[in-house]
């Protein structure tokens, strides 16, 4: 379970976030919502080390994350599929959504981490030696969430999923989010 209680956060002198507090639990899909500016991406960055709180407690299965490197945070099950969906341009979809099994090889088989990506967007195992290059920012999104999803993670963390894609991809992106959380994933 996440857990953030009270969670406060200054960028460059300015606070940001003040006494932010939410419960996400195995299974739950939770949105954030507010207008632009509003501290909902300060919120993840926050969440997954990039932005460390100036007070306040951010714990998952118990375990602290306040402190904790943006690596580290990985390594407990997080995955972040940022808003600007960045996929590595040079590498195909293949080896962008293989990268996390490269990186933590505790829980599932890296194959079933990768087939279970597949599954939920089976659109990219069509494009699986496409480049990151090739991609539409919708293909870029999904294959962003694919990755997260691959890192074995337990919770999702999608900042703004829907941003900007066209209307024709949208559907695709929804059910595989809805996918996700059918599989017992926690998804903010």
């Amino acid at each position: 379970m996440l857990n953030v209680s009270e969670l406060t956060v200054d960028i460059q002198g300015s606070r940001i976030l003040r006494g932010i507090s939410l419960e996400v639990r195995a299974g739950e899909l939770v949105c954030l919502l507010g207008r632009n500016g509003a501290g909902k991406t300060t919120t993840f960055r926050s969440l997954m080390g990039y932005l460390r709180p100036v007070s306040g407690r951010i714990s998952w299965e118990d375990k602290d994350l306040a402190r904790l490197s943006t690596w580290q945070i990985a390594q407990l099950g997080i995955g972040f599929s940022p808003e600007e969906s960045e996929v590595y341009a040079d590498l195909t979809v293949e080896e962008n959504i293989e990268l996390p099994t490269w990186t933590r090889t505790c829980g599932r088989p890296a194959a079933e981490r990768i087939s279970e990506a597949y599954r939920i967007f089976p659109k990219l195992e069509r494009y699986r030696k496409r480049g990151g290059a090739e991609l539409s920012g919708g293909e870029r999104k999904m294959v962003s969430i694919a990755r997260a999803l691959a890192l074995d993670a337990e919770l999702l963390l999608l900042d703004e999923p829907f941003e900007g894609l066209s209307p024709a991809i949208i559907p695709l992106v929804a059910e595989g989010v809805a996918a996700i959380r059918q599989s017992g994933k926690a998804i903010v």
